[in-house]
């Protein structure tokens, strides 16, 4: 038995940054964040946390689906910006959403939370441990990003979007292949400094705003530019699949550069990759989703369909899935 997509939606708050809000107190220029990043605006919460982007799009997704909420046995929620260290979001999403049955917890794998997620709940259907679970990606980076460091303010965007995993009704259809992987070594240059139980915070850290994201650049550009394109390329070799075989390249949305390489390693035109980054920047768990949910609503993807989602975030984590697809909702 396949696991697979059965309906999917996402949600964006309604307040938009362009490139020209930051031109007006950083040394930048709309021309220098497109040319970049490939960013031209993105959506920003001013109020509310990550459960408030995720619970709008839950709930449209089950609707879509033609279910209520009770009939969700479990809930993944994929972030690096929850609600609160503890409890969980799931228990929060579950709570506003009503879905009285379902059991769940949260995984934290940077921008490749999603596609982390999606394993494991297709695993844990496959199983029998779930029949529908409801998978979340969202992240309100507003929160953890710092608006006076030029080299990070105009990246990231906030967003929530969800999937349904169900059983396939084609044996032929859902989740064929993935390759996932972690390389610790990656973890000093892109992190949180404090807030953990390594450094527990204080009034120092947060004068020293170590609760925002820091990175370098450079260095994760160049492993992110590789960990993509090597996956993507593996996951088409180890399924005897050419590049007119793969219907859709499903990227990350971090940065133009990573998805043009990627999708040149694959061989394939861009107009067969997926690409939103423009309108939203990098909202990390929710990037994939949401372009699985735009493309879906527009009737891009069709049934037996090759999908490849391929990802890579903070850790390093990265890797790739092969679906074959067969949601129509």
């Amino acid at each position: 038995m396949r696991a697979t997509i059965t309906s999917v939606a996402h949600y964006v708050p309604p307040t938009v940054l362009d490139n020209a809000y930051f031109a007006k107190y950083l040394d930048t220029t709309d021309e220098w964040i497109l040319t970049r990043t490939g960013i031209s605006e993105r959506r920003i919460a001013k109020e509310g946390a990550t459960s408030d982007l995720i619970v709008p799009a839950a709930k449209e997704c089950i609707e879509k689906r033609g279910i209520t909420a009770n009939d969700i046995d479990c809930i993944i929620v994929a972030t690096v910006t929850p609600d609160h260290s503890f409890p969980a979001t799931a228990a929060l999403v579950q709570h506003k959403i009503g879905a009285n049955n379902a059991w769940g917890f949260d995984l934290s794998a940077a921008c490749s939370g999603f596609l982390f997620s999606f394993i494991t709940a297709c695993k844990l259907v496959e199983s029998g441990a779930a029949k529908r679970l409801l998978l979340c990606g969202g992240d309100k980076m507003s929160s953890i990003t710092d608006y006076e460091d030029r080299s990070q303010a105009m990246l990231f965007g906030d967003a929530g979007a969800a999937v349904l995993i169900e059983p396939s009704d084609d044996p032929d259809c859902g989740l064929i292949d993935y390759i996932a992987k972690i390389d610790g070594s990656g973890a000093p240059y892109l992190k949180m400094i404090a807030g953990g139980s390594a450094k527990p915070s204080s009034l120092e850290t947060v004068q020293n705003k170590e609760h925002y994201l820091k990175q370098d650049g450079q260095t994760v550009f160049k492993a992110a530019v590789k960990a993509m394109a090597d996956c993507s390329v593996d996951i088409m070799k180890r399924n005897n699949l050419e590049n007119k075989d793969v219907a859709w390249l499903v990227p990350h949305q971090a940065n133009m550069r990573i998805i043009v390489a990627t999708a040149e390693r694959m061989q394939l035109p861009k107009e067969q990759v997926m690409i939103n980054i423009n309108k939203y920047g990098n909202t990390t768990a929710a990037t994939i989703p949401m372009c699985l949910s735009e493309w879906n609503a527009a009737g891009k993807i069709k049934k037996a369909d090759n999908v490849i989602m391929s990802s890579f975030g903070a850790g390093y984590t990265y890797g790739s899935v092969l679906l074959r697809w067969n949601a129509n909702k």
